[in-house]
């Protein structure tokens, strides 16, 4: 989890994808990373969501728990949803990183 959070952190990739049995671990892990708002998403609502609302930049993922299908529709939905740059979005944002 470390050196993706960290190329997403430092700006060497835009965003990162992570994967593990639970995907907690991943999360928990990521989220540790200065500059990093890792999601650990279940479903496409979630993935959408964490792109509009909380600018998420890497998506956790549980590999035991979801299927190949799924996986690539949340990836697809995450991958493809802007944030919204909505100024009440924006102040949250600043409050987490504070």
């Amino acid at each position: 989890a470390y050196p993706v959070a960290e190329g997403v952190a430092k700006g060497t990739f835009d965003r990162g994808i992570l994967v593990c049995g639970s995907g907690v671990g991943m999360n928990i892990a990521a989220n540790k990373v200065k500059g990093i708002r890792a999601v650990l998403a279940h479903d496409t609502y979630i993935a959408k969501q964490s792109r509009q609302h909380g600018d998420c930049n890497v998506l956790c993922l549980a590999g035991r728990k979801l299927t190949k299908a799924k996986v690539n529709k949340i990836v697809s939905v995450w991958l493809n949803t802007e944030f919204s740059g909505d100024p009440r979005h924006l102040r949250r944002i600043n409050k987490i990183e504070k």
